[in-house]
């Protein structure tokens, strides 16, 4: 219990301390206008308050990541926790507050505009291809998700199957109908809500199991175990851990869901709040549901068994209503199901908003933005019926590589300027290093080297890399653009 607590006081203390100085370093500008008044639209651009951005922006980010993610990182034993910990105050929160204050600072452009100015055109192709990949994969993976645990409550295999079917065909058509209204009408009406929801379901997790007879926290762990890997399974902790929990930690999802809010922010001081914050509640709910699997099942290997079973919305499944009874426990996988639906259609969203950049199509009338949005959903059905787990294998590393160009993104912004880039530099290099390894190591996925020879390249690349942004000058003499500029 006791390294629990301090887990949730280190991550409230980092966004007071180091997110203020990451604040500091950015260097706000309460006085300038920001995008939600400079280009409102009514559509996508939209004034709203703190408060609602703020939530809108934790569902965003959130999906099934930093509930999934942490439960398969579980598996690893405490080391997942000290991972959520250190990650999500040096490395995703920094990752999430660049990200939406650089989009604020070029009117609300999307990641690969950005990436574009700061690392040039070739980068810029790159992002263009590879987000909106990631999103549509996000979208897939999100819409699959929800259907899965929901079926869950029905016990006949052929119910099953028709149930499946009929719950994503309802999640596709929310998803259209979301991805192209108005932002203020849906998301900015219900979102706030479901966002109290996700907060009430997560201390109500963490309070159940801290008052069970039958559930210790953290059963039987010694100080030695938060740096040991201890999977049944034999997975190797490195690199594995840091792209098996990704939300919750560092997210490269979340790079092209700040652009969203930064559209809505009132004013440049609410930055840290939102983006900075956002991220550290979403390490506070990774925290929560990693403790819950490290501690509801009593042991590793008896976690191990359920995932098998049933992957990591079994895990959600027996948890919450073992922990909560039937009401609270409804309540409880109720949240969970809404995370990823939340999610999936901001994803679709924001590829929408990144191919009417591309093609230079504005959205503010609605036959244009259903061109944009249709293709988008017809290659997300398709992909519905490929396995989901090689769906997720794919998303998690197309999701820590997006994170990486994030980051290198900012230390540009940052170096270019004249800025302390280290904030930025220091977990873009972790973040290179450990995408590059696995990619050459995992036989899945990649090339099927050795696991010493793949770190060792990845180290060496990462200099390079390194080596290549330190010392290329872009957008110098600017500390922003306006959105007509990068969209040219």
């Amino acid at each position: 219990m006791s390294f629990f607590l301090l887990s949730i006081a280190l991550l409230i203390g980092g966004y007071f301390i180091y997110g203020t100085f990451v604040e500091k370093v950015f260097g706000i500008q309460e006085k300038r206008q920001t995008p939600a008044y400079a280009q409102q639209d009514g559509v996508d651009y939209v004034p709203m308050s703190k408060g609602k951005v703020y939530l809108i922006q934790l569902l965003n980010i959130a999906g099934v990541g930093p509930i999934f993610g942490p439960i398969m990182g579980a598996l690893y034993g405490p080391a997942a926790m000290l991972w959520i910990v250190v990650g999500c105050i040096f490395a995703g929160a920094v990752h999430d507050y660049f990200s939406g204050m650089l989009s604020v600072r070029n009117g609300g452009a999307s990641v690969p505009n950005i990436v574009g100015r700061y690392l040039g055109n070739g980068a810029k192709l790159f992002m263009n291809i590879f987000a909106l990949v990631l999103l549509v994969l996000v979208g897939v993976v999100f819409v699959s998700a929800p259907a899965s645990m929901l079926t869950n409550l029905i016990n006949s295999k052929t119910e099953i199957t028709v149930a499946l079917s009929a719950v994503v065909a309802i999640i596709f058509l929310y998803y259209i109908i979301a991805t192209i209204v108005p932002v203020d009408k849906i998301i900015g009406r219900l979102y706030p809500f479901f966002g109290a929801l996700l907060i009430f379901m997560s201390v109500g997790m963490v309070v159940a199991l801290g008052v069970s007879a039958d559930h210790a926290m953290l059963p039987g762990f010694e100080a030695k175990d938060f740096i040991t890997n201890m999977n049944p399974n034999d997975m190797p902790l490195w690199p594995a851990l840091f792209i098996t929990i990704a939300c919750g930690a560092i997210s490269g999802f979340h790079a092209t869901q700040s652009p969203l809010m930064a559209r809505c922010v009132e004013n440049e001081k609410n930055g840290r709040f939102v983006f900075y914050g956002a991220m550290i509640g979403e390490g506070i709910i990774a925290i929560i549901w990693c403790a819950v699997a490290l501690s509801f099942f009593g042991s590793l290997d008896s976690l191990a068994e359920v995932v098998k079973e049933g992957g990591p919305g079994k895990v959600v499944f027996d948890s919450a209503f073992g922990l909560m009874g039937v009401v609270g426990g409804f309540l409880a996988f109720l949240g969970v199901v809404i995370l990823p639906i939340t999610s999936g259609d901001t994803a679709f969203r924001s590829a929408r908003l990144i191919l009417a950049e591309f093609f230079k199509l504005p959205q503010t009338e609605l036959p244009k933005r259903l061109l944009m949005a249709l293709p988008l959903f017809v290659i997300g059905g398709i992909l519905t019926q490929v396995d989901f787990g090689i769906i997720w294998r794919y998303f998690g590393f197309a999701n820590q590589t997006t994170a990486v160009m994030m980051l290198w993104t900012a230390t540009a912004y940052l170096n270019t300027n004249g800025k302390f880039h280290w904030i930025t530099t220091v977990p873009a290099m972790f973040m290179t290093t450990v995408v590059i390894t696995f990619i050459l190591n995992s036989a899945t996925l990649g090339f099927g080297l050795p696991m010493t020879i793949a770190t060792a390249a990845g180290i060496v690349l990462m200099l390079v890399i390194t080596f290549l942004v330190l010392n290329t000058r872009r957008g110098e003499g600017k500390d922003s653009v306006e959105y007509s500029e990068l969209t040219k």
